[in-house]
Parts: C-alpha cells; structure tokens; sequence
C-alpha cells in the first residue's frame, strides 16, 4: 500500500503543484482553466484545485459562491470538449479503425444501448465520483447521449462536487493540503471498483458468446 501511495504521489505531486500555481498567479481565472482541463480528460485533479481555491476563500480572495459557479461552469465546458471529441470522432475514428484495437460495431450498440436507458443517472452519479468523472463525457459523446439532456445532469452532478471540495477547503482553511491527501484513498477505492466492473463484464461477455455453442451441440439431432 505505501509503494502505490508513494506512486501515486510522484505523479500527482506535480499536478498539484502545477494547479496551486496557476490558481495563486490567475484566481479564479485559473480555476476556470483547471476545471474546464480536468472535465475535458486531462487528469488534473479537482481536489487540488478545489480544495486549494476553498482555502483562498477563507482568507478572503474571492466568495464561495463565485467559485463554485466558476468551477461548475468550467467542468460544463470541458465536458462539452470531451463530449464533442466522442460524438464527432466515433464515425472517423471508432467505426472505421476501432477494430484494430478490439472495439466492434457491436460493443458500440451496447454502449448506445446502455446510454439510452441509463445514460441520464451514468453521468449524474459518475460526475460525483473522483477519477471517473473525469472521462465519462467521452463514451456519452460516443453514445449520441442527446446533448441537452448531457449538459442538464451533467451539470446537476458537477454542482455538488465543486461545491462540497470548495467548502471543505473553506473550513479547513490551511490544512487543505491534508485532506487533498487523504481523498487518495477514495481513488483507490473508485479505480479498484472501475476495474472489478470491467472485469465481470468481459467475463459476462466471454460467456455469452459461448453458451449458444454449447445449446447447439446440446440439442437433439433433428
């Protein structure tokens, strides 16, 4: 556990040093851009961010109030980048060449089908969740989630994000730092939980491709 914590702090370490910096020179200019980055899939952490910008409320930079709409509105636009880069790059790039790396017309009927069912709830939730909320506009835009119905949860989902990460760092004022840290452990807790998903469904799907197989060879001869 402490390897996977120093591994993950070497490549973090910069990342929030990096967002701390641009938030201190720009204020909420830079909360702008690091938000709208972090929802448009470049994995710049929103706790950081958030959390840093909650403890220059405290000390009376900008309101609490114009910072979580800053960050929510940011998050809205990157998600509107990734959601653009899924919807036009699907027919370019997934239906023409996703078969060299294993993606099927098939696998994009389910996800459409997944969208269409459930995709209103997938991007509220995930949006509330660390690290997946960063990259879940990509497969909506894939999807063809409806686009207004995208940017109505996507933004219901961001809203209490951004707003409990700039409180915390309201509160705790200095000790910002600690708390960043200590989110790590929900990562983990959230990638753990994405790669256990990810596993039942390829053996579900390995599964389902070899019981008509076996129903034919079990059927009586005609």
């Amino acid at each position: 556990m402490l390897a996977h914590a120093l591994t993950l702090a070497s490549i973090t370490d910069p990342l929030v040093r990096f967002a701390t910096n641009v938030i201190g020179d720009l204020g909420l200019a830079g909360v702008f851009v690091l938000m709208l980055l972090e929802s448009a899939c470049i994995p710049i952490p929103s706790e950081a961010t958030m959390l840093f910008a909650g403890f220059n409320v405290s000390e009376g930079h900008y309101s609490l109030v114009s910072l979580v709409a800053v960050g929510s509105i940011a998050n809205l636009v990157g998600s509107w980048i990734a959601y653009a880069v899924g919807y036009f790059g699907r027919v370019d790039v997934l239906e023409r060449h996703g078969h060299k790396v294993g993606i099927r017309t098939s696998h994009l009927a389910v996800a459409d089908r997944w969208f269409a069912r459930h995709g209103d709830a997938t991007v509220f939730f995930t949006r509330l969740l660390p690290v997946v909320r960063t990259f879940i506009s990509l497969p909506a835009g894939v999807a063809r989630m409806p686009f207004w119905r995208f940017t109505l949860f996507t933004l219901a989902g961001c809203v209490p994000w951004v707003f409990a990460l700039a409180f915390i760092g309201k509160q705790v004022g200095a000790n910002w730092a600690t708390w960043k840290d200590s989110l790590h452990y929900v990562d983990y807790a959230v990638v753990a939980l994405v790669v256990v998903g990810v596993v039942l469904l390829v053996v579900r799907s390995r599964r389902g491709r070899r019981r008509p197989r076996g129903a034919a060879a079990d059927a009586p001869p005609a």
